[in-house]
């Protein structure tokens, strides 16, 4: 049975395939070429992904990914579409799930997004409760820099609380929807925010994510 990280990968390699190298996405300053070049550093060079979190890290992190951006890109789509090396722990199925569900959903859509022709996706309502699941765990990470109480809100009324405090603002849309906002991508998200006028603006601009 397919899981929903080698559904969501697969999904990815093929857009990043068929928009090029050259296609903009939602991550400032990178093509989608430099999008893929992060994607196989993560999963293959586990030394210089350390320099994502490590800030005295991040000259070899940068190094690398720049590396594996002067790949080919179709071989570097391919290392993508192919997963990870037998040593990579990502090649684990469980901790593949885990890592990298929400990872290759948010950075699908940071391409979709980006293009002018873009449409919203269908998310299936299984898929829509895992990512909502995730959502729930991570939420308070999430918003931690957020200078206004953040509530996210599905259509069904399920909330999780990404940032207590006043005045809050209530975020309400799709599972998907409310992940990218969480994940910075305000401006991306198909989302109603309600609250206070000045609130909700500075909910909009907050540096949300990891």
């Amino acid at each position: 049975m397919s899981t929903h990280a080698k559904r969501e990968r697969l999904l990815m390699a093929d857009l990043l395939e068929s928009v090029g190298p050259d296609a903009p996405t939602l991550c400032e300053g990178w093509t989608a070429r430099d999008l893929a070049a992060h994607v196989v550093l993560r999963e293959r060079r586990p030394d210089a992904a350390a320099g994502l979190l490590l800030k005295q890290l991040a000259a070899r992190r940068d190094r690398v990914q720049a590396e594996f951006a002067a790949k080919p890109y179709a071989e570097l789509v391919q290392l993508i579409r192919s997963g990870p090396p037998g040593r990579s722990p990502f090649a684990i199925k469980q901790v593949d799930e885990a890592a990298n569900t929400v990872e290759f959903y948010v950075h699908t859509e940071d391409v979709r997004r980006a293009q002018s022709d873009w449409t919203p996706r269908e998310l299936d309502p299984v898929f829509a409760d895992v990512l909502w699941s995730r959502l729930e765990k991570s939420a308070r990470m999430l918003g931690r820099g957020c200078p206004v109480g953040l509530v996210l809100r599905r259509p069904n009324g399920q909330t999780a609380v990404a940032h207590r405090g006043t005045p809050v603002v209530t975020v309400t849309g799709e599972p998907g929807e409310l992940l990218l906002f969480a994940y910075g991508r305000q401006d991306a998200a198909r989302v109603e925010l309600d609250g206070d006028k000045d609130a909700v603006a500075r909910a909009q601009e907050a540096s949300l994510g990891l």
